[in-house]
């Protein structure tokens, strides 16, 4: 459908991408990963048509429409929700009153035998099909469904845009895309402004009702649910797996221990090779099998193991400074906006030490508490300090305080001060800004680098209380590795705001979950404090219900009836006849593309060691040896095809 061709991008000289090819397929879900600053933002926005590459082409059919979902983008704040939603739909609005033009020309003429004439009925016919097709008459249903979806009440509707936050205004954004229904839908990090029950949302969303999706996001349980193909950008190449995330990664590592092992025993030959023509080369009863070898040794097609892109982050949080045994203690905290009571009679006390976590749906107070802390805003109740607390805060929009203007190294030369000064490039180089990238401007970094870059200026000073904000924000999932390491070597204290349960588990020893108006403690690390809430997963945990009044239980109640991605699993049990019957043939079929898989890869793998054995019989074949490389090669997409054919037939048991 979309044909990417001999794709080249250079920046300063520095090639980001090198003569890349690959096609997005109609039904093709890819999630475009690699290390923040490799060009998945770029890869999107080139494919989108807002940037042009040095060289090659994204060839689209005229046809197909893209829709495109920025890190960050301008957005207008004259109209309200309702009204900026409908903005999706002014095509349809356009044809409707196309339609009514004709309608009116049509009631005005009289030449009905005319060719005029029939040639208006039939432009009419086609309208009112096309209409059809775009569902027009139930735009306003649809509207109402995704809004709510993404998080926003019937409340919301009629509210103006300027009264919500960057991150609420991107969900109306993401909204507008998802309704005008687009052939390629392009997404990069749309989870990064949505909370537990909205990505749930989303994720039946993209997998129900959209075509191809190409999208960038640090979410790995996200991507998983979401995609069937995984492109990995690194140094300027792509590789294509036709699996989702978690199985790519397996792959990946297959891949190259098998390239290794080949190259390794490829290297082995063409010693012992070159070992024969050298201790042989001058016996003329030798020269026949020596000018036989010198031959062979020039044919052999040299196995290259592909290059891994080694760079990696150097974090480490400085030794934290002694503090007072309790450095929060909160007595009957509260804080109200307005009407609304955020929490209230929050008590808790964090000990030196301890890493604790703040759980909960958007909205109810987690941020806000974090605010109270720092003192930025005020509260009711009682909040104290502990004696010498020193505090680093990394803010959900710390990566955009940034002075864009400026270097990375005039960043964090404007706020070091003392010894550090002289260390700055050591300190821009651990954080992979070496070299060149230190006398980039911040503008130009992508949002994963922007979060690096915040991440240094949290360093720069010791501190013993660490308070962060959604940190993953933006990180690309090995980056996320070793921030979580950091902070579990960090010996001071740790407050972490996250939705995500992977990068909290085996880090927090303590969670506070904010619902309903309360802030509830829970001792024990995440996946303790799931299993005494009864539920499977954190995602769980933001769909079921606070401890609140009817009114908000029945509001609950209307987005489940718009949300048919959180439907109890129970309703989808019940099947009808026919549904049953499409099931079990559904089953036959995965079952067969399993078997069928299994008996590729037994063939293979005969022929591999049948291969093998020959290999081992001591002379050197060329041939052999590609013999063998295609039959690896071919072992592992079998196994690719088998883990997709059992990952379908696995579903159908949930």
């Amino acid at each position: 459908m979309v044909s990417i061709n001999n794709l080249s991008v250079e920046f300063s000289a520095k090639s980001l991408f090198d003569n890349i090819s690959y096609v997005i397929n109609r039904k093709d879900k890819i999630a475009l990963v690699g290390k923040n600053g490799v060009g998945k933002s770029t890869m999107l926005k080139i494919i989108a048509g807002l940037q042009t590459p040095t060289s090659g082409a994204v060839a689209v059919p005229q046809d197909v429409t893209i829709g495109y979902l920025p890190q960050q983008m301008e957005i207008s704040d004259s109209l309200t929700v309702i009204e900026e939603a409908r903005k999706a739909f002014s095509k349809i609005d356009r044809m409707h009153v196309q339609l009514q033009n004709m309608t009116d020309e049509l009631a005005e003429r009289t030449d009905y035998d005319s060719p005029d004439y029939h040639n208006l009925i039939d432009r009419m016919t086609s309208l009112t099909e096309r209409l059809g097709i775009e569902n027009s008459n139930n735009c306003e249903a649809e509207m109402e469904k995704t809004l709510m979806g993404l998080g926003f009440s019937r409340a919301d509707f009629n509210r103006h845009t300027s009264e919500f936050s960057g991150g609420w205004r991107m969900r109306i954004e993401l909204a507008k895309i998802l309704l005008t229904h687009p052939d390629v839908l392009l997404l990069d990090e749309p989870t990064n402004h949505l909370d537990i029950e909205s990505i749930q949302w989303l994720e039946h969303f993209l997998t129900t009702k959209t075509n191809a999706v190409v999208l960038v996001s640090h979410d790995r349980a996200f991507i998983d649910n979401v995609t069937n193909r995984t492109i990995e950008i690194s140094l300027g190449k792509i590789y294509d797996y036709a699996v989702n995330y978690s199985r790519y990664v397996a792959l990946r590592q297959e891949r190259i221990e098998q390239q290794m092992r080949a190259y390794q025993n490829q290297q082995k030959q063409i010693q012992e090779t070159e070992e024969f023509i050298e201790r042989f080369r001058y016996k003329a009863t030798k020269s026949v099998q020596v000018q036989s070898r010198i031959k062979q040794l020039a044919k052999i097609d040299r196995i290259e193991v592909d290059e891994v892109d080694t760079s990696h982050l150097n974090l480490r949080f400085p030794p934290a400074p002694r503090s007072g045994d309790y450095p929060i203690i909160a007595e009957n905290v509260g804080k109200k906006y307005g009407d609304h009571q955020v929490f209230d009679h929050a008590e808790f006390t964090i000990k030196r030490g301890e890493k604790v976590a703040f759980v909960g749906k958007n909205g109810e107070g987690k941020s806000t508490l974090v605010k109270c802390i720092m003192g930025e805003i005020p509260y009711t109740g009682t909040l104290k300090i502990g004696h010498n607390v020193k505090i680093g805060y990394f803010a959900q929009n710390q990566a955009q305080l940034l002075d864009g203007e400026i270097t990375v190294f005039d960043t964090i030369d404007r706020v070091a001060v003392g010894d550090i000064r002289t260390k700055i490039r050591d300190i821009l180089g651990a954080f992979m800004f070496g070299g060149e990238a230190s006398d980039k401007k911040v503008k130009v970094l992508s949002g994963g680098e922007k979060t690096r870059l915040a991440l240094i200026r949290l360093l720069l000073e010791p501190v013993n209380l660490l308070i962060l904000d959604e940190p993953t924000n933006h990180l690309d999932m090995t980056t996320k590795d070793i921030l979580k390491q950091a902070i579990k070597d960090f010996n001071g204290t740790v407050i972490v705001v996250s939705h995500d349960r992977e990068f909290l588990d085996g880090l927090v020893e303590k969670v506070y979950e904010f619902g309903g108006g309360k802030v509830l403690e829970c001792l024990g690390g995440i996946y303790e404090f799931l299993e005494k809430k009864k539920l499977a997963s954190l995602d769980e945990l933001e769909l079921s219900k606070s401890p609140a009044t009817a009114s908000t239980q029945s509001q609950s109640e209307q987005k489940a009836e718009t949300t048919p991605a959180i439907a109890p699993q129970a309703s989808a049990k019940r099947l009808s006849y026919a549904e049953q019957k499409e099931r079990e043939k559904l089953i036959k079929k995965a079952k067969k593309r399993v078997s069928d898989a299994e008996a590729m890869i037994a063939d293979i793998e005969a022929s591999i060691t049948d291969t093998e054995n020959k290999m081992s019989q001591g002379e050197y074949d060329a041939e052999l040896y590609d013999q063998h490389s295609r039959l690896q090669k071919r072992l592992e997409n079998a196994m690719s095809e088998w883990e997709l054919a059992t990952m379908e037939l696995d579903s159908f048991n949930e």
